[in-house]
């Protein structure tokens, strides 16, 4: 699965970035006789104003405060020397729609048409300034669901010019879910039946409905909308057993709870397990990739890592 630009380099990355509201992080991934393992990792906070996720205007207005803090993370890492990386951004800089189709052309190029022209009524900017990358979301006997991610060009490359900054090349662009929900996938841990990511950022909350590798669902809400999560967690409680025919999500999965405090944290499990009587997991992804030297797996480490280990893990089985 991945929102990623349609220019890859064919080597997997092997150094994954991600900036976030409020910090930015770097995790690198080795392999070895006895698999892969996360060598290296550090993240940095940012002031509160440095990263502002949103589809239009400004998301970094000083680009020179965020390499700096990228560039302390990498030091601290070991990563001094970091030529190229995947790139882990937030969820609110695009916007993700699932389109379905009875019968998806055979030429690459007429599906990207396809999937802009379906697309372009929900942009709220023109498309000559949109971004637009696409994957099959899910399959039925009857459809094939698409899901388009579309961005604004010009807020893309604000966060890679943050990793221009410092001599990197972002070789594939990624949004936070869907890297966590490769991490959960890359660590053999998606249930074949429907599950529930539900990620929390700073600014925005994301919630997936996922059967087995199938995306069946996908909503974002920024923070101003004011719902609380459980409304949230309910409405997709609904919508699974109403459009979905599911009932009892096999597992679920919270992941960005690092943002929050212990006690929040708690606080969040609890009402997510009470309304659906299915307790709430923090995303492992040690079954993908081992830790090494001073990692330490703390929930805090390990919910930070699910993006960008997510995503280098993907790329890694897709080579």
């Amino acid at each position: 699965m991945s929102g990623r630009s349609s220019w890859l380099a064919a080597v997997p990355p092997s150094v994954a970035i991600e900036i976030a509201c409020g910090r930015v992080g770097v995790a690198a991934l080795s392999s070895s006789a006895r698999g892969a393992a996360v060598s290296a990792y550090a993240t940095e906070d940012l002031p509160a104003d440095a990263v502002a996720p949103a589809l239009s205007g400004t998301n970094i207005p000083d680009p020179g405060v965020v390499a700096g803090a990228l560039r302390r993370a990498l030091e601290r890492a070991g990563l001094r020397s970091t030529g190229r990386a995947a790139l882990v951004v937030p969820d609110s800089i695009a916007r993700v729609s699932l389109v379905a189709f009875d019968q998806l052309p055979s030429r690459a190029a007429d599906l990207d048409q396809l999937v802009a022209w379906q697309v372009r009524k929900a942009t709220p900017f023109p498309m000559d300034q949109a971004q637009v990358s696409h994957f099959t979301a899910n399959v039925t006997d009857s459809t094939s669901t698409v899901a388009a991610v579309v961005a604004r060009r010009e807020v893309v490359r604000e966060y890679e010019g943050v990793t221009d900054a410092l001599g990197i090349h972002a070789g594939l662009v990624d949004l936070a879910s869907f890297s966590v929900m490769n991490a959960v996938i890359g660590a053999g841990a998606a249930a074949p039946d429907d599950w529930l990511l539900v990620h929390l950022a700073a600014e925005a909350t994301t919630l997936a409905i996922m059967r087995g590798e199938q995306l069946m669902f996908y909503r974002h809400r920024v923070a101003v909308d004011q719902e609380p999560l459980s409304a949230l967690v309910h409405q997709t409680a609904m919508y699974h057993e109403d459009r979905l025919g599911g009932r009892r999500f096999a597992r679920v999965w919270l992941s960005g709870a690092g943002l929050k405090s212990r006690d929040a944290l708690n606080r969040l499990h609890r009402e997510i397990a009470d309304r659906l009587g299915t307790e709430v997991e923090t995303v492992d992804i040690r079954p993908a990739a081992s830790l090494r030297g001073r990692v330490e797996p703390t929930p805090e480490v390990l919910d930070t890592l699910a993006a960008p280990i997510g995503v280098l893990v993907r790329e890694r089985k897709a080579a």
